[in-house]
């Protein structure tokens, strides 16, 4: 990153700068002999009492005393792509919601208030696109009190790294004492590549509901009702199995179809049955699917900690296009389960 101007480094940055993605240089170790530059990215959002707080591309917060800055200035929102295909954070964040609908929801302003009894933080959580139509500690209590009506912790999803999203808000509720339990990335790819895959022998079936086969090898359990209805909602759903011993599935994966995109959860493989080539078979049953239904493009969510599910998704061409997490309010009304 270049900060000079005539060969001299510049502090091109007020505190009107606040809400912008910024690169800074600054002194470590207060300048003492021996000291070495280090240069951080990210939203900028606070500069108090001569503290700069910026947020990362993974929500990761950077707190910079203002005496080491030597350089600083605004930087373009969001990287250029280099592949995949092109999307904003809010039409990805809307697929992804219409893939995963909760049994219950409510707007708040741009806001929606989504549970389903608990079973997964997606659909029991706030997704936040735009303004609460309240001053934000009135939308919060207001969150607060709906969730805790249900039973339920109060959860706020957001989002990091990409044009659009929420380092301001993210920044908001940890000022607040709001905890980020919970971080994961969205990737997207072509469809085409992954639907290019093999699936030896035709082992895939193809169906509109999942079976008890196959809720026996999802792993993520809860009320089984509840489960179900969330599982088979969204546009066009597909669940695909393999065949396993015993009547439990060698290997499943879902897949909804909703315009342009197709996206990939729960896909999940036997234990020991792992670097066979199901998953990449399970996915390649679907993407054909899919582009028979008009689809062209892919997403998935992918924890941080997840390297063989990383790795996989990498081959098929798949990148990271943001990082989104879980805020919890602080002492909830009920402990997650």
């Amino acid at each position: 990153m270049e900060f000079t101007a005539g060969g001299r480094l510049e502090l091109r940055l007020t505190a009107a700068d606040v809400g912008k993605r910024v690169s800074v240089r600054r002194l470590t170790a207060g300048g003492a002999p021996g000291a070495k530059f280090t240069d951080t990215v990210g939203v900028l959002t606070s500069w108090n009492e001569g503290v700069l707080r910026i947020t990362r591309r993974d929500g990761s917060e950077v707190q910079i005393p203002e005496s080491s800055l030597v350089a600083g200035k605004v930087v373009p929102s969001a990287p250029a792509r280099r592949r995949g295909p092109a999307a904003s954070y809010e039409e990805l964040a809307r697929v992804a919601a219409r893939a995963w609908r909760p049994v219950e929801s409510e707007r708040l302003g741009d806001w929606e208030l989504r549970a389903a009894d608990g079973f997964t933080r997606r659909a029991n959580s706030v997704l936040p696109l735009g303004d609460p139509g309240l001053p934000l500690d009135e939308a919060l209590a207001r969150v607060r009190a709906w969730y805790g009506e249900r039973g339920l912790p109060a959860y706020i999803q957001t989002a990091t790294g990409a044009e659009g999203t929420q380092e301001l808000l993210c920044a908001e509720l940890e000022a607040r004492g709001w905890v980020r339990e919970v971080s994961a990335e969205m990737w997207v790819g072509g469809l085409a590549p992954v639907a290019d895959g093999e699936d030896p022998g035709g082992r895939v079936t193809l169906s509109r509901e999942p079976d008890e086969a196959w809720l026996g090898r999802y792993q993520r359990k809860g009320a089984s009702g509840t489960a179900l209805r969330v599982l088979t909602s969204g546009p066009s759903v597909w669940f695909a199995t393999v065949p396993g011993e015993g009547g439990v599935p060698a290997a499943i994966g879902r897949c909804v179809v909703d315009g342009r995109w197709a996206g990939f959860a729960a896909v999940e493989v036997d234990p020991t049955l792992r670097r066979q080539g199901l998953a990449s078979a399970v996915m390649t049953a679907l993407a054909r699917r899919a582009l028979e239904e008009g689809a062209s493009a892919a997403w998935l969510q992918v924890e941080n900690d997840n390297g063989g599910a990383r790795a996989l998704y990498e081959r098929l061409g798949f990148a990271a296009h943001h990082t989104y997490h879980h805020y919890r309010a602080p002492d909830p009304a009920a402990d997650w389960k």
